[in-house]
């Protein structure tokens, strides 16, 4: 019996690694295996024979391969004297699964901005919930939202965070604080309206196909990077999910992948945070302080606003800007549906005694 590849195309896929190179790769798929596959890009790579290796490992590989899987394989096939510069075989692994159209990449994906939306806190996690629902469904496309507040302060806890051990309720009753859950893990965030940036990512799990967890942060805010840097901010992220300059953290990022598919990852950014009303209302213990250098929780933060100098929504407009430029993102809004669905979700669950202390 003859093989025939699956179709005439030749499938193609490329990957960009974060602060590293372009990776490239060509292949056919004959019978459900890859055949005739063909890796390239900028990186470099020691000896020349490795490349043959790496060729060879795909070769014959089942095309429903996992990520990991494929790099377990080209890793198995490598001499011990070979040196990859500038990429992984998990970086290969990306560029094969986008190939075979089981990863994506940004410009795979029609992208919608939905600016600053004044909500009560509850409805922005309720919303954060639909929204990641509906990317995973198909039914709506990739999307940035950024948020806005009704009511001030709050405070939103991480899923997997006591309430008691977080907030402390007399501060919490003498400045009037909100508080509410979210779907996603992490830490606990201070917010009043002015005092932070805030906004999530909705998208599709394929975007991060084949990148671990710590990978996946940086790779989906590069974005938010490129728009500190043209206001004059060097940002980068300290594993696994603060955002910081070298005068201090100024955000942390949390993520929650749901089984449909759908991905939730949401950033706060501090822009003028009252640091002494904020270390009344959170515990921050001296554990969770042990390993980031500093003694003291307003030492921790430095506000957006005075390494700036310029507006919150100044710098909002700098970071919509910049996302529509780089993925050809167009201006959205939340549907009557979305917003009657995220109404439900806070009188079924965010809003209820049992979610908010779902954790002792």
């Amino acid at each position: 019996m003859s093989s025939t590849a699956d179709d005439s195309t030749r499938r193609h896929g490329e990957y960009k690694v974060s602060g590293g190179k372009l990776v490239v790769v060509d292949l056919d798929v004959i019978d459900g295996r890859l055949a005739d596959v063909s890796l390239g890009g900028d990186f470099f790579l020691e000896p020349d024979e490795a490349l043959a290796d790496i060729n060879g490992a795909l070769e014959g590989l089942p095309a429903e391969s996992s990520a990991a899987d494929i790099a377990a394989a080209i890793r198995a096939r490598l001499r011990p004297d070979a040196v990859l510069f500038g990429f992984s075989p998990e970086a290969v692994a990306t560029a094969v699964r986008r190939a075979l159209a089981k990863a994506t990449g940004w410009a795979d994906h029609e992208w919608e901005i939905i600016p600053p939306t004044p909500l009560p806190t509850h409805l922005h996690v309720a919303m954060d919930e639909v929204l990641t629902e509906e990317v995973g469904a198909g039914l709506r496309r990739p999307t940035l939202r950024f948020w806005e507040w009704q009511e001030s302060p709050s405070v939103v806890i991480g899923s997997f965070q006591s309430l008691k051990n977080e907030v402390d309720p007399r501060g919490a009753r003498r400045h009037g604080v909100t508080m509410v859950r979210r779907i996603s893990g992490g830490g606990a965030m201070f917010m009043e309206h002015g005092n932070a940036i805030t906004y999530s990512l909705y998208v599709p799990q394929s975007l991060v196909d084949g990148l671990s967890f710590a990978e996946s942060y940086p790779f989906l805010d590069a974005w938010v990077m490129a728009s500190l840097e043209k206001l004059g901010i060097k940002a980068w992220y300290v594993p696994l999910n603060d955002i910081a300059t070298d005068q201090g953290k100024i955000g942390g990022a949390a993520q929650k992948r749901l089984a449909n598919g759908g991905m939730l990852h949401h950033v706060t950014m501090s822009y003028d945070i009252d640091a002494d009303k904020m270390v009344e209302v959170l515990r921050i213990g001296k554990e969770k302080l042990s390993d980031k250098g500093t003694t003291s929780a307003k030492k921790r933060v430095d506000p957006l606003r005075r390494q700036t100098g310029i507006s919150r929504e100044e710098i909002i407009e700098v970071m919509q800007q910049t996302f529509a430029d780089r993925y050809s993102a167009t201006i959205g809004t939340i549907t009557d549906d979305e917003m009657k669905r995220a109404e439900e979700k806070v009188q079924q669950k965010f809003a209820t005694p049992e979610w908010l202390n779902r954790v002792p």
